[in-house]
């Protein structure tokens, strides 16, 4: 990225200094060659740059393990993971997760909690908090923490087992600062964004600046990235996509409306065509097998929801026109069942200039994702001024 006209030696390091700490971070242990020639720098700069960077701790400098060519190897730059991490945090519809991933984007440790139902996302920090704690104290005594970050679910289940729609409560941050005290800043937002940048960053649409990922839980959300930034909306409200009216005549939706996309593309979509109760554990997967098998009633299941999916992802697709639609959550498995009616019902629909370049892709990243995306937040500003962030020890 070129400096901005007028700007200092120190503005022009910091930047240069970002650049390289970001590259391997994104794609792992990279020779000063490489970074020479990716990064658009001479080689003494980048040796400079990588230099203050071991100094920082945040990345190593060793000879590579292979050597093909004659003369002197390029030493090969590497994140420092064991020693720079992030919390992230996941509260999603029915459980809590909670990990420590490591700079470069390593995950060190991992762990799941059930969620109470009907609780907010308010009362789910204080036992977040403590399982992070817990992680944190088992990594190494020189380990640094650089921030976290919280991917939140916009749904929850009541504890009569209802469906309720409600975004994070206002005090999240307050909670998280509480219970954190002077020690690493958190960044929360929305499962479905955060899930999205992970897969732009380190999934499936690595490399492709316009995108929309569709999450599927209880209910439907989307992360939209156009020109390679996430599409916020006004406090952070956006890609509610679940709820666009996508059949007048349809069911009641749980939002107050009717005939909204997620009655027709969700898991109790799929269950209700096959004629199966919803919220029987394990139900959908054994309907997307039967499918598989080849059995009637759970083929038209399938050809059904993807039908009503393809549908709305048409309209996706005229409004944003991105390079590639993600299936993520829930709807991986759904897309996978029914890839061939989702394009064939949006080729039927939408708009030649949009429909002829997309793709439709199933998430690589799978539960994962809002994890990654989390820790991604939370790297952000050690990445932008890497000897300036002030990482917690």
């Amino acid at each position: 990225m070129p400096a901005a006209p007028g700007a200092s030696q120190e503005e022009i390091r910091r930047q240069n200094l970002g650049a390289l700490l970001r590259y391997v971070h994104v794609h792992g242990p990279t020779s000063r060659a490489e970074l020479t020639s990716r990064l658009g720098l001479n080689r003494s700069t980048i040796g400079a740059l990588a230099a203050d960077l071991v100094t920082a701790g945040l990345v190593t400098e060793e000879a590579p393990t292979t050597v093909r060519r004659a003369g002197r190897p390029s030493l090969v730059v590497s994140p420092c993971s064991e020693r720079v991490y992030a919390i992230a945090l996941s509260i999603e519809a029915d459980r809590l997760r909670a990990a420590c991933i490591g700079l470069g984007g390593r995950i060190l440790d991992l762990r799941e909690v059930p969620r109470e139902p009907g609780s907010t996302a308010l009362e789910t920090i204080a036992p977040l908090a403590a399982v992070a704690r817990e992680m944190a104290g088992g990594l190494a005594e020189d380990a640094l923490c650089t921030g976290g970050g919280v991917a939140v679910a916009d749904t929850t289940r009541d504890e009569d087992g209802r469906i309720r729609i409600g975004g994070a409560d206002e005090e999240l941050n307050a909670a998280l600062d509480a219970e954190f005290g002077s020690g690493p800043a958190f960044v929360a937002g929305d499962m479905a964004d955060i899930a999205a940048l992970a897969e732009h960053i380190r999934g499936v649409a690595a490399g492709l600046d316009d995108l929309v990922y569709l999450h599927g839980d209880l209910g439907i959300s989307a992360g939209i990235i156009t020109g390679g930034r996430l599409v916020a909306g006004h406090r952070g409200h956006s890609g509610k996509v679940g709820h666009m009216v996508v059949n007048p005549d349809g069911l009641p939706c749980g939002c107050g409306s009717k005939g909204c996309w997620e009655t027709e593309i969700g898991a109790a979509a799929l269950l209700r065509h096959a004629g199966r109760e919803p919220g029987e554990p394990g139900a959908v997967l054994d309907v997307l097998r039967a499918a598989a098998r080849g059995e009637r009633t759970s083929r038209a299941a399938v050809h059904q929801v993807a039908g009503w999916l393809g549908f709305g992802v048409a309209n996706l697709v005229n409004v944003v026109n991105p390079d590639l639609v993600v299936f993520g959550g829930a709807l991986r498995e759904v897309y996978i069942a029914g890839a061939g009616v989702v394009r064939r019902r949006l080729d039927g629909i939408a708009l030649p200039a949009s429909r002829e370049h997309v793709q439709l892709r199933a998430a690589t990243l799978g539960r994962n994702a809002a994890l990654i995306g989390a820790a991604e937040l939370a790297f952000d500003r050690l990445l932008a001024d890497p000897l300036n962030a002030g990482v917690a020890g």
